[in-house]
């Protein structure tokens, strides 16, 4: 091969930093909602799973050579969405990000400071490269209601519009979800004039390419605020750093069974690591163990994809810097945290079967005298999933108890039956079975906190084992 073409050659796959780059394609610049409205799709049709996580600090805290060590280990780690916010939480107006710049001029969304949105452009090419969309929130919420802490106050409706109006102009281009809101209620008119405001501002801004979403308070969904809204084109939750079933994560079906039908995903679910409940003296700390229940909860209720958090990363805690509710370690450590690298595996689960026809479906569990066991409560609640042409199924078991399916959900003769390790990603054919009445299993740690995916297949569809590739 000639000398010139091999040069062209690796500087492609390695970049300018001589780090191999994941050979993904460039983020989609287009994601629209599907045609049933359950579900995110890319302007050719092809379903996209929104795998998210939160790097709310990332424009304000990372340079550079940090902000691309975490976005490839993030694309590495099969996420699609870096949800991160352009006027940051912690003092985000005030402290200058790592290259000494503030984001605005006097404090005026009017007067943006080019120079800090030369470092915003950089990170979000450098994930638009690497396969990943960012979610991006212009600003969080302490910046039009700072009761809940924060501030100050800096937006009205008039300059929402206008700051709204110049971010969609800037990213018109890029591989982008706008998320307003940033994790504070709408508790007056003026509140929600602001965020109508800043979502019209970004529509003409870039000219109705993106998505826009709301990320509301913990316990909450856009849905409470704003769901027959027309700019709100998908619901987000906010199911909150607890970790029971009931009261929170039920909450996702509530959402998926509003008319008008909107797709709806949980923004911020329980964190890795982050005290449970803001409770660690009573409670300790979320486990792995806690978000995979999560994901699983969401995805099986309706939602159409998943967020993830740790509670280093979202803070990109850093020994220098003042930390936010007692982090166990840095943000760097956290990258390798259990949890986060597992979060792939319900992807792929999902996409190893047909997306954008699943429904969630309890009926598919059979209760047993005692419910609190079967379909379960607390930490130990099951959740079902199937296919809407009855292709598939699939339970999710987070103790080991024996419990009976109704096998007629899947429209086959024959049904083929699998174990699938949400730690592994890693399945087990148990055999193929008759499709009539109930069946029982038992997972494969019975007795024991160990979570699994029953997947139950029509036979004659050849599905390959759950999370390969179709």
């Amino acid at each position: 091969m000639p000398r010139p073409i091999l040069c062209v050659i690796l500087s492609l796959v390695f970049g300018l930093t001589g780090r191999p780059i994941p050979l993904f394609a460039e983020a989609p610049h287009r994601i629209k909602v599907s045609d049933n409205r359950r579900y995110l799709v890319t302007e050719d049709g092809k379903p996209f799973f929104y795998l998210g996580d939160t790097a709310w600090e990332l424009f304000h805290r990372l340079n550079r050579e940090e902000a691309e060590h975490y976005l490839r280990d993030r694309a590495g780690k099969g996420f699609t969405v870096i949800q991160a916010v352009v006027l940051a939480e912690l003092d985000g107006l005030k402290d200058p990000n790592p290259y000494g710049q503030t984001p605005l001029i006097e404090n005026d969304p009017r007067r943006p400071n080019e120079k800090y949105f030369e470092h915003v452009d950089w990170i979000v090419a450098k994930a638009n490269e690497l396969g990943l969309v960012i979610g991006m929130l212009p600003t969080w919420g302490d910046k039009w209601n700072k009761k809940w802490a924060g501030g100050p106050e800096i937006f009205d409706p008039a300059n929402a519009a206008v700051y709204g109006e110049w971010l969609g102009r800037r990213y018109k281009d890029r591989g982008i979800i706008w998320i307003l809101g940033g994790d504070r209620p709408i508790e007056t008119d003026q509140h929600r004039e602001i965020i109508r405001a800043m979502a019209k501002g970004l529509r003409r801004g870039d000219e109705g390419r993106h998505l826009i979403t709301f990320h509301p308070m913990g316990g909450q969904g856009s849905a409470d605020f704003f769901h027959n809204e027309e700019w709100l084109d998908f619901n987000m939750r906010q199911n909150g750093h607890g970790i029971e079933f009931t009261g929170r994560y039920d909450k996702t079906r509530r959402d998926y069974d509003r008319t008008p039908i909107k797709p709806v995903l949980d923004g911020e679910p329980a964190y890795e690591d982050h005290p449970v409940a803001f409770k660690p003296q009573e409670l300790g700390y979320n486990t792995a163990a806690d978000v995979r229940r999560a994901i699983y909860w969401d995805l099986f209720s309706g939602a159409m994809g998943h967020t993830y958090g740790h509670h280093s990363i979202w803070q990109m805690y850093a020994p220098t810097r003042q930390p936010i509710n007692n982090p166990l370690m840095t943000w760097r450590e956290a990258l390798a945290a259990p949890g986060a690298g597992q979060m792939q595996f319900a992807r792929k689960l999902l996409e190893s079967r047909p997306m954008l026809q699943r429904i969630p479906d309890e009926t598919i569990i059979i209760p047993e005298p005692v419910a609190t066991a079967i379909p379960g409560a607390g930490t130990r609640r099951f959740a079902a999933t199937r296919d809407q042409d009855g292709s598939y199924a699939m339970v999710y078991v987070p103790v080991g108890r024996p419990f009976q399916v109704r096998m007629e959900v899947i429209r086959g003769s024959k049904v083929v039956a699998w174990w699938f390790d949400p730690r592994t990603g890693k399945a087990e054919r148990i055999g193929e079975f008759t499709n009539m009445g109930a069946q029982r299993f038992t997972p494969p740690t019975p007795g024991e906190l160990t979570d699994w995916v029953l997947v139950l297949d029509d036979a004659a569809k050849g599905y390959p084992p759950p999370g390969q590739g179709r």
